[in-house]
């Protein structure tokens, strides 16, 4: 007696879709995040983390009442709780509040406030936190003369902040021109990029930088290896 074909198929589709129904309460039961130093599960966490960033050997959340915890390697103070301990679970950054953004380099972070400020903590050798020093800093320091911020970003030792007249500024490591001021010379402060105006985002590399401007074309500038500029 022969089987019925229709009858196996709606069998395997049953099978198929329990399948997939068992795969996702799995990922739901797995889904977890760490904040203040607990683990908590998705359920537990939804509608608190509302940013997330990692850098080199460090991680960063952005909790929805504007406050920022950190986790990872301290070694340049990029955790910003007034340490150089390493840490493994989350710790407060010191003193900021009002964070609506955050963004990650490789041994700094970067913090852009509700009042369109930018601050800065962690591997300053290059100037790349803004201060107009070259100095570490284990707690967050305001990006000298910056204000009217409406996005950040971060390359490997450089920053990038884009204001919201459609200007974007950097600082940090220069040496392939990734500032974009028509110089190599590294910033402790933030200088304009040369005749870009109109910028929607930004984004950083290691060694370069990219804009999107709203007319859509795309604008690039710092090391060009393996033609990353597009040029």
């Amino acid at each position: 007696m022969k089987a019925n074909t229709h009858d196996m198929k709606r069998q395997m589709l049953k099978q198929l879709v329990v399948s997939v129904l068992n795969v996702r309460t799995l990922l739901a039961l797995a889904l977890v995040v760490v904040i203040g130093g607990m683990w908590l599960s998705g359920a537990a966490y939804a509608g608190t983390v509302t940013g997330i960033a990692g850098g080199w050997g460090h991680s960063v959340a952005l909790e929805n009442d504007g406050t920022v915890w950190t986790w990872g390697y301290n070694g340049d103070g990029e955790l910003g709780d007034g340490t150089n301990t390493n840490r493994n679970a989350p710790v407060q950054v010191s003193g900021l509040t009002g964070v609506t953004a955050i963004s990650d380099a490789a041994y700094h972070t970067i913090a852009l406030k509700g009042d369109g400020t930018v601050w800065t903590w962690g591997k300053n050798d290059l100037g790349q936190l803004g201060d107009g020093t070259t100095t570490n800093r284990t707690t967050p320091v305001q990006v000298s003369g910056l204000t009217g911020v409406t996005a950040i970003a971060g390359g490997q030792l450089h920053t990038i902040a884009l204001k919201g007249d459609g200007t974007v500024w950097a600082w940090g490591n220069n040496y392939f021109g990734q500032l974009g001021d028509g110089t190599t010379t590294n910033r402790t402060t933030p200088v304009q990029v040369s005749g870009l105006t109109g910028v929607t985002a930004i984004a950083g590399g290691d060694l370069h930088t990219i804009a999107l401007k709203g007319d859509g074309t795309v604008w690039a500038w710092g090391n060009n290896d393996f033609g990353k500029l597009g040029d």
